[in-house]
This record gives structure tokens, sequence and C-alpha cells, in this order.
């Protein structure tokens, strides 16, 4: 794909420096770009490869004031993140599948497919299955019976919807990402066995979801799994059984969230962050990376760190003592001896 300048900027609605005829080809780092390409300057640190760069076209905010002599022709936009954004998904070629359902892929004569939805080779649709208009299904992709896909989503290779879940439209679910495995339910027995408690809801996921690689929601025991509109949840997370989470809300990599938590709207999860089962996180509610939840959190826009999470600026305090404890015991048993000798 090939635009010039001049069509980026109507694109995105920015102001050029320089050449309206410059053509680019793909998007690359501004450190590593080269004629054809075009790169971006969202963050000062980076500010000196703005002068180096051998890209076509570079992206920066508005009120850039360049110290030195810049090559390539200056795109100026309000937001170089949401610009990039709306780029990248313009250049991105996301390999999709060919048109139409491929003669490889297994649809059951009684699942519905809506039109414009692509489905790739070894693709397997069961019966009562329900796929909205214009979704991407990519390759060895597994839709169980009665399971709904909502208008515009894209399921990419492997992934596995199980039976009655629910997806919303335009989701992103990645590359084998499992909807609606059993959740985790077991009860002890007399003899110290452990005998398993049928998990028979389901997963719902709302419009605008984005659910990362090897990321699992577990289907509910009873009623249903939530991930409520526009959450974003990354790779290798486990949301376990009967825990909701609210809208707009962004989980990093590795979390994991025990049964029939309830995570409110806006909030954001750290890498790693661990939260315990039947518990309440507030609206707004930021954990840092790590950090482990062992109680409900009430009130909204609260910063946590650590395990067991407490507030964040207390928890910076109290690093910097934890990393002076040995100077601080040396300079207690000086103080020790000195009163000893006193003595």
């Amino acid at each position: 794909m090939t635009v010039t300048a001049a069509q980026l900027a109507q694109l995105v609605h920015g102001t050029l420096e320089g050449d309206p005829e410059a053509t680019v080809r793909r998007p690359a780092r501004i450190e590593e770009a080269t004629d054809g390409d075009f790169a971006f300057l969202d963050n000062p640190r980076y500010e000196s490869f703005a002068y180096s760069t051998q890209a076509s076209v570079l992206m920066v905010h508005e009120g850039f004031a360049p110290t030195q002599a810049v090559k390539p022709t200056l795109l100026r936009v309000k937001d170089v993140r949401s610009s990039l954004a709306f780029l990248l998904g313009m250049f991105g070629s996301n390999g999709a599948a060919d048109e139409g359902i491929s003669e490889k892929a297994s649809v059951h004569a009684r699942a519905k497919v809506g039109a414009g939805t692509a489905i790739g080779e070894f693709a397997v649709v069961e019966e009562g299955a329900q796929i909205g208009a214009d979704c991407l299904i990519y390759p060895q992709v597994f839709i169980g019976k009665n399971a709904r896909i909502g208008a515009g989503s894209i399921l990419y290779p492997g992934v596995r919807v199980h039976y009655d879940c629910e997806i919303g439209k335009s989701c992103i679910l990645h590359a084998n990402a499992v909807i609606g495995a059993d959740g985790f339910g077991f009860a002890p027995q007399p003899d110290k066995t452990w005998k398993k408690v049928p998990q028979v809801g389901n997963v719902v996921l709302e419009d605008n979801v984005e659910i990362g690689a090897c990321t699992c929601i577990d289907r509910a025991a009873l009623g249903s799994t939530v991930i409520r509109a526009g959450a974003k949840v990354d790779n290798l997370v486990h949301v376990a059984h009967n825990v909701e989470v609210g809208q707009n809300t962004v989980i990093a990599a590795q979390a994991g969230v025990a049964g029939s938590s309830k995570i409110g709207e806006n909030v954001q999860l750290g890498g790693q962050v661990g939260i315990a089962g039947h518990l309440s996180i507030a609206d707004g509610t930021r954990l840092q990376a790590q950090s482990g939840v062992a109680s409900s959190i009430k009130e909204p826009g609260t910063a946590l760190f650590g395990s067991p999470a407490f507030a964040y600026t207390d928890f910076i305090r109290a690093h910097v003592v934890f990393k002076n404890l040995p100077a601080l015991e040396k300079r207690l048993r000086e103080l020790e001896r000195r009163l000893e000798e006193l003595g």
C-alpha cells in the first residue's frame, strides 16, 4: 500500500510541513525508518531521532518545535497516539481469511453466517451457532453449539468459543484465546477426593472487547461470566467463573481474577496482579504490577501497590525504608553498643 503525505494528512486531519507528494509504503520505528517509511514522535526522549531518521514522513504533535533541521515531511496532529492507531489499522495487513467460507471449513447446516463474513480453513462452526455480518474467522477457530458472534468481530487462529457463549459486536479475540472452558469448581468429599461441580453457565463478551492471545475466560457455574463493553484484556490472563469485568477496564498480561469477583469500570490492573475470589473492586481502581488483593476495594479511584496491596504512596515510602534496612540495622546496633558502654 502506497500513500502520499497529503493523503495521510487528510486521513488524520493534520497539517504538513514539507513535500505533500512524499510517498510512504509502511510504518516503522523512528530509529529504524528508511526512505518510504512513515514514523512518529510522541515521547520527548526520542526527539534526537527526529533529526537523524530517514523516514519520508514523520508524524509529530502540532506543537513540536524542532531545534535542528528535519529531513522528513512533518505531519502535525493534535493527538499522535490516536492518529497512529488509526493509521496502523489502515496499513496493517491482518492476513485475513479469503472472502467467503473456505471449502476446508466445517460449518454445520443449522449454523447461521452473516453476509460478508469470511471463514478460514479448518475452522469449525457447530450446530446452532450464529455469526454476524462482516466477521473474520481465521483458520482453526472453533465455535461451539449455539455460540453467538457479533457483527464485525475478528477471531484469530486457534480461538475457541465454547457452547452457548456470546461475543458482542466488533470484538477482537487473539490467537488461542479460550472463551467458555469450565470454571474451576470442585466439592471436597469425605474420602479426601474432589467431585467436579458442573459449570452450566456461559461467558458473555459485550461490544468492543479485546481479548489477548492464550487468555482464558471461564464459563460460569450458573449465570454468566461477563466482560463489559470496551474492556481490554491482555495476553495470558485468567478470568475465573462468574467474574464480572466492568466497562473500559484494562487488564495487563499474566493477571488473574478468582471466581465471583466484580471488577468495576475503568479499572487498571497491571501485569501479574492477583485478585482473590468474591471481592469487589471499585471503579477507577489502579493496581500496580504484581500487586495482590485479598479484600474488597470500596473507594473509587484508589491506587494500590504491593502484596497484600495497600496505598500506592505508602508502599513507595515503605519500599524506600525497606531498601535501607541493612544500614538502619547497622546504625541501631551501633547505638545499642554505645548505650551499653555508657551504662
